[in-house]
């Protein structure tokens, strides 16, 4: 009740990852996917108001509660992907916390995992064909963020994610934490290594070469996205309105 709201942001936004990933993991399953949805709208619908309001809200914090306890039931059984293994690598080199790390890197991981034409796919033999794009569409349409094909509605779910950031204090790029570009140039190389090498790696839809990582990494660095930009999308965004 009375976690301060740097804390209350991270954890929430490092429950939605946990769902997010879940839900495109090679290990899914009927029962994994149910729990995942059900984590993602909680965090969308109380994560704003257990930010903003503390301990005034106690049903945004026991909902809050829930998803995260939800969302750990759907990981634990269904693993998670590449977001985390390049959090994992992000917050121990530069002492971020690992909800904020993972936060950096998961739109860029969800347009990754959309591609049709990997260059490699996952270690698993459940997925026959790409089909992580769909499976983002299907997040989206849970949320009811709309779009007119697959692609457009994993695009409104990766700006829904950068609103909701933008809502509960977490910039929209690495170098925003005052990260040097001179250092993190220097050791992408390396954190790339480590991160393909992370336990979380095998489960991901698409199975990613070390120079693909670095790539992420660099995009989620930079960023693309804008005050402005972030803003311009609470108007196409259902949800964030």
């Amino acid at each position: 009740m009375e976690c301060p709201k740097g804390l209350t942001a991270a954890s929430g936004i490092d429950a939605l990852s946990h769902a997010v990933e879940a839900y495109a993991s090679m290990l899914a399953t009927d029962y994994t996917d149910s729990l995942a949805l059900k984590a993602i709208k909680l965090v969308f619908e109380y994560l704003p108001k257990a930010y903003n309001n503390g301990c005034k809200d106690p049903v945004a914090r026991e909902k809050m509660a829930n998803a995260a306890t939800i969302a750990g039931m759907a990981f634990a059984n269904a693993f998670l992907g590449i977001c985390h293994s390049t959090a994992h690598k992000l917050g121990a080199a530069y002492n971020l916390p690992h909800g904020v790390a993972n936060a950096l890197m998961l739109g860029e991981v969800i347009k990754f995992n959309s591609s049709k034409a990997p260059a490699k796919m996952g270690a698993f033999s459940q997925y026959a064909y790409p089909k992580t794009l769909e499976r983002y569409a299907e997040i989206a349409d849970y949320l009811g963020l709309g779009g007119a094909d697959d692609k457009e509605k994993m695009i409104n779910l990766v700006n829904a994610i950068e609103i909701l950031k933008y809502r509960i204090g977490i910039h929209k790029n690495i170098k925003d934490y005052g990260i040097s570009e001179e250092d993190f140039l220097a050791r992408v190389d390396e954190l790339a290594l480590q991160a393909f090498d992370d336990q979380c790696t095998g489960a991901n839809p698409r199975y990613p070469l070390i120079e693909e990582v670095k790539n992420l990494y660099i995009k989620a660095y930079y960023g693309k996205e804008n005050e402005a930009t972030i803003l311009a999308s609470c108007l196409k965004v259902k949800i964030a309105t």
